[in-house]
């Protein structure tokens, strides 16, 4: 299964000025190394939790299968449009009756097809994450991603730094961390 996020989440002002203020910076001279620190931040919390943390729009490819698939994105606030792609990479949207979905209320979700006529791979387009902006966003998850922005700021010059998320972040995004089974 492939997954490309086609609209990344937004950073609002007010994470850049919160990280400016864990950090004591007034200037802004480093603004933009600091927005890359936290979409970064914002990357590790979404794979250290199994979650966007914010809204993003992303497109997971599946092969055809009348059995029950699930999506790796969560938690899944919608399904926006299932599609046939064909090996030319051509597609085709599918009528709804020609798959089924479940939404479940954890924000997982899982789809199957109905329609023996499709046997190319799908490409379902989902909306995912658990808070729309920045300011809605849970604080362990916020102050995690603004932590680990300034951890890895005030460690910019360290070969020997370690690029996983301090002790203190991980405590913070435990309770969001979603589990899998093998």
């Amino acid at each position: 299964m492939k997954r490309a996020i086609l609209v990344p989440p937004v950073l609002a002002p007010g994470a850049l000025a919160e990280l400016k203020n864990w950090l004591a910076i007034s200037t802004a001279q480093d603004d933009l190394t600091l927005l890359a620190l936290l979409g970064s931040a914002l990357d590790t919390c979404e794979a250290f939790t199994r979650t966007f943390p914010l809204m993003v729009e992303a497109e997971e490819i599946l092969p055809p299968s009348r059995a029950w698939q699930g999506l790796s994105s969560n938690p899944v606030q919608a399904i926006t449009q299932v599609e046939e792609l064909r090996p030319d990479g051509s597609r085709t949207v599918l009528a709804a009756g020609a798959y089924a979905l479940e939404l479940e209320a954890g924000g997982a979700a899982r789809l199957r097809l109905l329609s023996p006529a499709v046997t190319g791979r799908l490409a379902v387009r989902i909306t995912a994450g658990l808070a729309a902006d920045w300011d809605t966003l849970p604080d362990g998850l916020r102050h995690g991603v603004i932590r680990l922005a300034a951890h890895h700021y005030r460690q910019r010059d360290n070969a020997d730094a370690n690029p996983a998320p301090p002790a203190a972040v991980a405590a913070l995004w435990s309770p969001w961390r979603r589990m899998r089974l093998i």
